[in-house]
């Protein structure tokens, strides 16, 4: 079970990093309480691993958010603007865990 939500995990990265032409220097989906995911300023991304669970949606918005991270590295105007072309719904999604 924990395998299986680590391969859909690491699928969608795959799907978003081809899609946002973005290579991550590693990906690790691990357990988090605090945060749904985050960037490195080295390429790492990690990803908690219940964010298996959630709906697709949420999926594509927190990976396409941490992945764009290798492009932008803060929240200011280009990249609200990247998320709202990638993933244009992406601001009901924007919570906290």
């Amino acid at each position: 079970m924990l395998n299986e939500r680590r391969k859909v995990i690491r699928n969608r990265v795959e799907y978003w990093a081809r899609r946002l032409n973005v290579r991550p220097r590693l990906v690790r989906v691990q357990h988090m309480t605090r945060k749904w995911g985050s960037c490195s300023t080295s390429g790492i991304i990690t990803l908690a691993i219940d964010l298996a669970d959630r709906e697709v949606g949420f999926q594509d918005f927190v990976i396409a958010h941490e992945l764009l991270h290798l492009r932008v590295p803060n929240h200011g105007r280009l990249f609200k603007a990247l998320m709202t072309v990638h993933v244009p719904e992406w601001k009901k999604y924007n919570i906290t865990k």
